[in-house]
């Protein structure tokens, strides 16, 4: 168990990757691409239980997981490792060990560099490097956001699928953006 714990953090990391999504394309989209922080991530909650036969890291009540660049709130985070440590072929290291992590209960990711997204369930893939919002998923840059029944956030390929299968009809909201300086 105490193994377990040591790995908390590490794999609590892997919501880094949730600095990077993007909805809809800004007026800002040509600037620089946001700098990831280096910096740990604190999470604090009411309670933690390891579980290292069932490979899963549980925080629940209050949950707040923060770094320099992005904070997560939910009521509770579970973090479901592999089961069986997966070997690179080329050099022989151990891969990641995440599984997936979830989110559940009044879900709201804020990025330092702005942007928010809202919902009641975020479960982030580790290996297909996604991120899937259920439960009134809404995702906001600035005035402009996205809504639907189910938001995924496609991470490597900066990309974003908006699906509302059970109502029919996605919702995007954007502003005109002013032009700045010729």
């Amino acid at each position: 168990m105490k193994h377990l714990l040591k790995r908390a953090f590490f794999c609590l990391s892997a919501f880094l990757c949730l600095t990077s999504w993007s909805p809809a394309h800004s007026a800002d989209s040509e600037a620089e691409p946001d700098k990831m922080g280096s910096g740990p991530v604190v999470i604090h909650s009411n309670k933690l239980e390891a579980d290292d036969k069932a490979k899963t890291i549980t925080f629940w009540g209050d949950v707040t997981a923060k770094r320099d660049d992005f904070a997560i709130d939910c009521r509770e985070m579970v973090v479901y490792l592999r089961k069986k440590s997966l070997q690179t072929q080329e050099e022989g290291k151990a891969s990641p060990r995440i599984d997936r992590i979830v989110a559940t209960g009044d879900v709201k990711i804020v990025r330092s560099a702005g942007g928010t997204a809202t919902a009641q369930k975020a479960v982030y893939y580790q290996e297909e490097e996604k991120i899937v919002l259920t439960g009134e998923p809404i995702v906001k840059q600035g005035n402009d956001f996205v809504a639907g029944d189910r938001i995924t956030l496609f991470i490597a390929e900066d990309r974003s699928v908006v699906d509302s299968p059970q109502n029919g009809k996605v919702k995007a909201v954007i502003f005109p953006k002013e032009e700045t300086g010729k």
